[in-house]
């Protein structure tokens, strides 16, 4: 892939910012009363890997004017070498806007994770191409990626419109355009044909293609056969045929890519990649590892193959400093990494786990 060389950040994102709150000692959320908060979105944690090994990096959001959380979470990015850009609006009283809330438990053994969002009155989904000045930032400031997450673009119809604009951008600019489809159901359900619309659209301009099976077949239309449910080794040809099929309708993509995941316990996954790049494929083969807290696992994943295609390696560098950063993040209770250098990666893709002094 050719990288935009005079460029002010590797990698730009659209996002909405939210707070995650999490029970301590991996106890389920309604038997708590003690929790820790951290800021938090799925694209913060993606460039999060870039910034902590010293690329630049930015954020595109909105804030809540004069909210002590958008104060804490600007603390937060800050800490992280995160820029960040956003319109700063007004919360309209007790029942205007705030930042979405993500209640999670980490789940242990046999008791899995549990999940709860509450995003109404989610800032995020005002989001909107009049807030931002395309020429200083696309041409003038520049990035040589754009990464786009399907959250994202599903949380309204403005916020759809707005990813849509900024993949055109981007591809005006000579900027790569990745795209990572994180479908979710509860977001899709009565708006179907319009967020298909939106993804095809955006899927239509992007050179990285990134999602599971559910989410190829979910967001692309993409048929499902051949996929089989058996254990997450034995499907890796299914794989294949799936995302072969993807390729052939969205011939832009010059890689696809997909974590291969399946659970023992939730303290212990099997964990995998995928890569597709022009007609070479790079499989890393599901291997046992220990976990933590599983959420922004996949994020890692991502961030660690964006910052490897950054720093010029090839697809299976990438994809396997990608794997080793999202089983590096699943050990973390934060849902983001912040590695100290890159060899705390190869170490954890060598299986090297011993003590530093």
């Amino acid at each position: 892939m050719n990288l935009r060389q005079n460029a002010n950040y590797s990698l730009l994102a659209p996002t909405s910012m939210g707070l995650r709150i999490t029970p301590l000692n991996r106890q389920p959320v309604a038997l708590s009363d003690l929790f820790r908060m951290q800021a938090t979105s799925a694209e913060s944690n993606v460039l999060s890997i870039a910034a902590s090994l010293g690329l630049p990096v930015k954020i595109l959001t909105a804030f809540v004017k004069n909210s002590p959380m958008s104060q804490w979470i600007q603390r937060d990015l800050r800490s992280r070498n995160i820029a960040y850009e956003g319109a700063e609006i007004e919360q309209g009283g007790p029942w205007g806007f705030r930042h979405q809330l993500n209640i999670a438990d980490s789940g242990f053994g046999m008791r899995a994770p549990y999940v709860y969002n509450d995003r109404a009155g989610e800032i995020g989904r005002t989001l909107s191409a009049k807030d931002f000045d395309f020429e200083r930032i696309f041409a003038q400031e520049g990035t040589q990626i754009l990464h786009i997450s399907g959250l994202v673009a599903a949380l309204s119809p403005d916020t759809g419109e707005f990813c849509k604009t900024l993949a055109q951008q981007a591809k005006k600019h000579g900027s790569i355009v990745s795209f990572d489809l994180n479908y979710r159901a509860s977001f899709w359900l009565h708006r179907e044909k319009e967020l298909y619309d939106i993804f095809h659209q955006i899927a239509s301009l992007s050179d990285i293609l990134i999602g599971n099976e559910e989410e190829f077949q979910k967001t692309l239309h993409i048929s499902e056969q051949d996929i089989v449910e058996n254990h997450i080794i034995d499907r890796i040809d299914s794989f294949k045929k799936l995302m072969q099929r993807v390729r052939e309708k969205y011939p832009c993509a010059t890689m696809l890519a997909t974590t291969l995941r399946q659970e023992v316990s939730a303290n212990e996954h099997w964990w995998g990649a995928m890569l597709l790049h022009d007609d070479v494929w790079t499989v890393i083969e599901p291997r046992q590892i220990p976990v933590l807290d599983r959420i922004g696992g996949g994020d890692g994943f991502v961030g660690g193959l964006l910052y490897g295609i950054l720093k010029g390696w090839n697809p299976e560098r990438s994809a396997q400093f990608g794997w080793a950063c999202g089983a590096y993040v699943v050990t973390l209770l934060n849902d983001f990494g912040t590695p100290a250098n890159e060899d705390e990666i190869w170490n954890i893709w060598k299986g090297n786990a011993r003590v530093k002094r």
